[in-house]
């Protein structure tokens, strides 16, 4: 007799006390996807739904980083700040709602372990769904999902932690590029289906490079089916790490990150980036500078006496050769904000983003997506989305 098959995994939801019985998930109606071009331009669209304003909109998110680097903590940070509704980063505001949070690597001790240094002492929110166990994107995870988002719907986020558990087999013949394209479109389709903000946590390739999208493992296939690719660097300086992002309805952007060991937390830190990746010396003399434009080095070394003359006078010059700052005839230094600042706007800007945007469940221009479509799977699989 052939071996028992393996039984198929289940997502189980946290349970609850029974409510009042309702007649089923909402009914969701297909949505225009055509138009003329003046009925498009005449045509009222919602603005995107952030999880986290101006860093995570509605749409699949890759969250990329090399091995350690902290991303899980990251994400399960994010995930607790935005189900209870607090600050992600210990700064940004956000809007509550349900999260659910598959976290694929881990076991559930060690999630009650790392919750308990992230919240540090606060109730742990209700409002997070915390998974161990689900099966890949074409084998009944994405009914899974569905069926999840199907009873919360006024959920704001989705983290698959890691991507590589959730994607499945590649189709038959198909190019690496194509393989990574359908793979994320698992993901694209739920997260515009129910307008919420999917994160995949990735990996990036061992080589760095000055692009950081390059950077992402796998192939362009990857970046190019998300929304929006994150990815969380190594920094030298006063920063633990650099999230470079960049996407369709994110602007691009660099946010200088420091990591709380006792806590598990990532906080933002405020200011441009390159602030907290250049050395404590650099950091000195930028500061000054900014404070006194037009100083020469004299002044500099005299406001900072921990530091030799000489050792200003060549900062100073190879900060100049770099673009951090601006050297005049006379040799006076000013800050060379324009150059330092295109395209990294200051994390103060970020509260100049919708956080309320209202709940949109109909999204407009986008195609009609039945459970069963999502994974293309049989029975079994939407046996598993009961399950959920």
């Amino acid at each position: 007799m052939s071996a028992s098959p393996i039984p198929p995994l289940h997502l189980y939801s946290v349970p609850r006390e029974p409510g009042p019985e309702t007649d089923g998930p909402p009914v969701r109606e297909r949505p225009r996807t055509a138009w003329t071009a003046d009925q498009l331009m005449d045509a009222h669209f919602p603005d995107p739904k952030w999880a986290v304003p101006g860093i995570l909109a509605e749409g699949v998110s890759l969250l990329a980083g090399p091995p350690k680097v902290g991303k899980s903590w990251l994400s399960l940070g994010l995930g607790l700040s935005v189900a209870a509704g607090g600050k992600a980063f210990d700064s940004v505001p956000v809007k509550g709602g349900p999260v659910l949070y598959l976290a694929l690597e881990d076991t559930p001790r060690r999630l009650q372990t790392r919750m308990g240094k992230l919240l540090g002492g606060q109730k742990a929110p209700a409002g997070l769904t915390l998974v161990t166990e689900c099966p890949p994107f074409p084998q009944g995870g994405s009914d899974a999902i569905a069926g999840w988002l199907d009873r919360n719907p006024d959920a704001r986020m989705v983290v698959i932690d890691v991507f590589a558990k959730m994607r499945g087999a590649s189709p038959q013949g198909a190019s690496a590029y194509d393989a990574d394209y359908v793979a994320v479109g698992y993901a694209k389709r739920i997260a515009d289906h129910y307008g919420v903000a999917v994160v995949l946590v990735h990996h990036v390739r061992k080589m760095a490079s000055e692009d950081f999208l390059t950077e992402v493992s796998g192939t362009n296939g990857i970046a190019g089916a998300a929304d929006a690719t994150l990815v969380l660097k190594r920094a030298r300086g006063q920063a633990d790490g650099i999230l470079h992002v960049t996407g369709r309805d994110v602007d691009e952007a660099e946010y200088a990150l420091s990591f709380q060991p006792a806590s598990g937390a990532w906080h933002l830190l405020d200011g441009p980036a390159s602030d907290h990746t250049i050395g404590d010396t650099r950091a000195a003399v930028l500061r000054y500078v900014r404070a006194n434009p037009g100083a020469r080095p004299k002044d500099i070394a005299d406001a900072l006496p921990q530091t030799d003359a000489d050792t200003i006078r060549r900062t100073c010059s190879r900060m100049a050769a770099d673009g951090q700052l601006t050297k005049d005839g006379s040799g006076r230094y000013y800050p060379d904000t324009a150059t330092r600042t295109q395209g990294t706007p200051e994390a103060s800007h970020l509260s100049d983003c919708p956080v309320t945007q209202p709940d949109q469940h109909e999204r407009p221009g986008q195609s009609e997506l039945g459970l069963s479509d999502l994974s293309g799977s049989d029975g079994a699989s939407q046996t598993m989305r009961r399950t959920l």
